[in-house]
């Protein structure tokens, strides 16, 4: 007992500095995000793309397939949390010297138990770190100054408190509780200042002013062909979804990008963002579902895309090879067949806008009826090669680059009065298109056809369907698609892992 009281008595005189040096690295992440948000100049970012990197396979296909976007955020905050420990490591010789502990503490004199030293040297190896991590100068004095100004409301806290209370408790008390508030107080600042930092893309239907006379008209097409259901998504997304490799998106200067093909080809040729827009633009409807889609997920949604034809690109470079891979700015890679590609689309504008950061500017790719995996963000490089390779989920057991498998979403239940009921939702088949979509209200027993949304422009692209009827009590409501080949949506329910997850979706449902 007396030997734990003596080590108890040993380490507590160091946890007041340690808390002090935590809350000046909480406040050096707050300045950064303060200085850049959500950008990869924050300090943050290289954290998170190694806690992406490390973390074991088992564990991203749970955060993909049963947690979604909490997955990622999880994931965010984890990064966060690391890089705060991070820069609290940094700034602790410097709260050592406010406290006048340590061996750096013993050749500073300090008076007061304060020291311009330890501002000083907490907020110099805070950059220093920040430096390090992102190489940018902004992020970096964010970070110092952030560091800093806690230290420094630290020791202004022992000034002002001696004074009147000088007893050591209370000013160690109080010197914790200052630098924890000017911490908080700085990142909230930060949040007030920046927000989430995820950028909000308008929705879908909200057609430009200055949209091209097409681009008006399609998606006009697209308003007037939705089904009328409540708290149905149209046949344009009015909130696409998005997944990512990481939990901060690339910032691509237009002015500096190029997109390179390479490999096995006859010229290997260079565009810059001049160059694409002045070819010839082409608008497509376009839908993308996620690998890692659950059978009845929300990772499903479609827009109107604007671009120029992969086939341009390729016809002028003249591929040798019959495998493509294509690289993004944020490090993310795909490996698929050539053919595959060859009627794809580069997409660099989306629903009569500019391309919006989060889904992939300047320039990405839209590869006609394939998972979404393989539609690369932040295209950069079209790397032909004369042998299959595999890609980066391809590496972590997915094998999500062949053609999406058909299905049927039951998205919505309105119930009317008298027992009537509406179910509804959407369809995909990738470029097979939908047929039709049957609907059984008696858990299989009978099928009656749904309405359908007439087809928009594409091969591409989803449909809405929609069923009413009316019989009182509980139902078991079952929704399958037929393809545009004739084939049935595969009824036995697989996980999304490894190939994409197949079955009818069913829900039950009780009438009013």
């Amino acid at each position: 007992m007396t030997r734990i009281s003596g080590a108890t008595a040993r380490v507590r005189p160091w946890l007041p500095p340690v808390a002090v040096a935590l809350a000046a690295g909480l406040a050096a992440v707050g300045g950064s995000y303060l200085s850049v948000g959500r950008r990869p100049a924050f300090v943050a970012t290289p954290i998170d793309r190694v806690v992406v990197a490390v973390s074991p396979d088992a564990l991203v296909a749970v955060a993909i397939t049963e947690l979604g976007t909490l997955g990622h955020r999880l994931a965010f905050l984890t990064a966060i949390a690391i890089t705060c420990v991070c820069f609290g490591l940094a700034a602790l010789p410097g709260a050592l010297l406010l406290w006048g502990r340590g061996p750096v503490a013993d050749a500073v004199p300090v008076r007061g138990g304060t020291s311009i030293a330890g501002v000083v040297t907490g907020a110099v190896l805070s950059g220093a770190v920040a430096f390090g991590l992102t190489g940018s100068t902004i992020s970096s004095v964010g970070s110092a100054v952030g560091a800093g100004f806690v230290l420094l409301v630290t020791a202004g806290t022992a000034v002002l408190v001696t004074g009147a209370d000088a007893a050591r408790g209370s000013v160690g008390r109080r010197r914790v509780l200052g630098a924890v508030g000017s911490a908080i107080g700085l990142s909230g600042l930060g949040l007030f200042v920046r927000g989430s930092g995820e950028e909000s893309v308008p929705p879908g239907l909200e057609i430009p002013e200055d949209a091209r006379s097409p681009v008006r008209d399609l998606l006009t097409r697209a308003e007037t062909q939705s089904l009328a259901v409540d708290g149905l998504e149209p046949l344009v997304s009015t909130d696409f979804y998005e997944v990512d490799i990481a939990n901060v998106n690339p910032a691509v200067d237009r002015g500096e990008w190029t997109l390179s093909i390479t490999g096995a080809v006859e010229e290997e040729l260079a565009y810059d963002f001049a160059d694409i827009e002045a070819m010839t633009l082409e608008d497509r409807f376009v839908t993308l579902r996620c690998v890692g889609d659950q059978l009845n997920g929300r990772q499903m949604d479609s827009a109107l895309w604007s671009g120029v034809p992969v086939e341009r690109l390729l016809e002028e470079a003249t591929p040798n090879g019959d495998r493509v891979v294509l690289h993004g700015a944020d490090g993310y890679y795909n490996e698929f067949p050539l053919e595959a590609l060859w009627p794809g689309l580069l997409a660099y504008r989306m629903n009569g806008r500019p391309l919006p950061r989060p889904h992939g500017a300047p320039l990405r790719a839209l590869v006609p009826g394939h998972w979404g995996e393989i539609n690369v963000k932040w295209l950069t490089e079209i790397e032909v090669r004369d042998e299959e390779t595999m890609g980066y989920w391809e590496h972590r057991g997915w094998h999500g680059t062949g053609p999406v498998e058909t299905v049927a979403k039951l998205w919505q239940v309105n119930r009317f009065g008298g027992g009537r009921v509406e179910v509804a939702g959407h369809a995909y088949a990738g470029t097979r298109g939908i047929e039709a979509v049957e609907v059984s209200t008696d858990g299989g027993d009978t099928w009656a056809d749904a309405e359908l949304s007439e087809p928009l422009p594409g091969e591409d692209v989803w449909r809405q369907w929609r069923h009413e009827y009316g019989a009182a009590g509980t139902h078991e409501v079952i929704v399958r698609a037929r393809d545009g080949n004739g084939n049935l949506q595969i009824p036995e329910k697989d996980g999304p892992k490894p190939d994409g997850a197949t079955g009818w979706v069913s829900k039950t449902v009780e009438s009013r």
